[in-house]
């Protein structure tokens, strides 16, 4: 009898966690951003996925990145540590995996984040440069993310999309001009670079 009790307990324990893992699934958030740009994919490559640890040269809300754990350079398991303030208490350390210079594309995971609302645990994003040839390439990046609270999610969603096309902007400009992008400068590049956009739509209708 006591073992058929124990036999029960266990089943139940087991299903137990098994829905919670499955709450955990449904309260995932996703979102795919992409942006083409009149950059070489090696060129850009080079920026996204080679200089992994200086990703404050190219980022509008990071005023400081390194690699850490005795990481050199990118590269499959290469673990760097990016600040977002100047006390250094908003932090994100983050690891490479799946990385495939051939494919240029690797996934980015977060295993610590400091005062930020997010679950490491299923927070990651997969960064991808594809060539589309006579100078041109897009620049992918496809993420997945759970907050602390859950509730959050939804809600942070729109400020994560404008992050990341922000930090499209930022790239495009660092890739072209190997000019450091930092909080100060952004807000001029940004304008300029839909200055650029706004006029180019122009001609477009102008030819129509």
């Amino acid at each position: 009898m006591r073992k058929t009790m124990r036999v029960l307990a266990l089943g139940i324990l087991v299903a137990l966690s098994g829905n919670v893992e499955a709450q955990k699934q449904k309260k995932l958030q996703k979102f795919q951003i992409s942006k083409v740009m009149d950059i070489p994919a090696d060129q850009l490559w080079e920026v996204v996925g080679e200089d992994y640890g200086r990703i404050a040269y190219s980022h509008p809300k990071i005023i400081a990145s390194d690699y850490i754990n005795g990481t050199l350079k990118a590269g499959e398991g290469a673990e760097r540590v990016c600040y977002f303030n100047e006390k250094q208490t908003q932090f994100l350390k983050e690891k490479m995996v799946n990385y495939s210079p051939e494919s240029m594309s690797f996934t980015n995971t977060v295993y610590q984040a400091g005062k930020f609302p997010v679950d490491p645990q299923y927070t990651h994003a997969v960064y991808k440069v594809k060539d589309l040839g006579n100078g041109t390439s897009e620049f992918s990046f496809d993420m997945q993310y759970r907050t602390k609270p859950a509730i959050m999610g939804p809600m942070a969603k729109g400020k994560f999309k404008k992050l990341i096309r922000d930090y499209f902007i930022a790239v495009e400009h660092h890739a072209k001009t190997g000019e450091k992008v930092t909080k100060d400068n952004f807000k001029q590049i940004k304008k300029q670079y839909v200055q650029v956009k706004r006029e180019g739509r122009n001609a477009v209708a102008s030819a129509k």
